[in-house]
């Protein structure tokens, strides 16, 4: 029984020493913080008009078409715009054209900001789209960071003397944020 009592007050002593008594405490705060960058992306969707018929229906009547482009960005964003250059074939200053079959086959076209800003918004618009105001499209501020879509009209006017063939251009959308 002693040998017994000497171990217990052996294992008393041992984990007595293991113990840690605080006499004081001093908290200190952590300064945390980030920042959430303006950052914003845009995309765009093709604009098809597919057939233009100068002899039939556009000999007395415009082609239109639309395409769109996608704009998400971080939530808040303001002092949004969208602006479009006249694309690679313009003739002067502000017409936009498309190339055709040979570089002298050329098809005039025109881009129009939809009806409205709201996402969506139908076309045709009345404001011919630039880089530019007036024919900047103005946003409302980003709700969130989801993409918002607007539509981009586009119209080839009636009457054209068009070759036959196919007619491409290329137009820059700038997102300015």
């Amino acid at each position: 029984m002693t040998k017994n009592l000497l171990q217990l007050s052996l294992l008393t002593a041992v984990l007595s020493v293991g113990t840690t008594v605080f006499a004081a405490s001093a908290p200190a705060n952590i300064a945390v913080s980030a920042t959430v960058s303006t950052t914003c992306t845009i995309t765009a969707t093709p604009l098809a008009f597919g057939d233009y018929d100068p002899i039939g229906v556009n000999a007395t009547a415009d082609k239109t078409g639309t395409g769109s482009v996608t704009v998400a960005c971080a939530k808040g964003a303001a002092t949004l715009t969208i602006g479009m250059n006249y694309g690679t074939h313009v003739s002067g200053t502000t017409q936009r054209q498309m190339v055709g079959p040979t570089a002298t086959d050329l098809l005039s076209y025109n881009l129009f900001q939809p009806t409205s800003t709201t996402p969506g918004a139908a076309c045709p618009g009345t404001i011919a789209w630039t880089m530019t105001a007036p024919g900047l499209l103005t946003l409302e501020k980003a709700p969130s960071k989801n993409g918002r879509t607007y539509n981009v009209c586009g119209t080839i006017p009636m009457g054209q003397d068009a070759s036959a063939g196919a007619y491409t251009d290329t137009v820059i959308a700038t997102l300015n944020f």
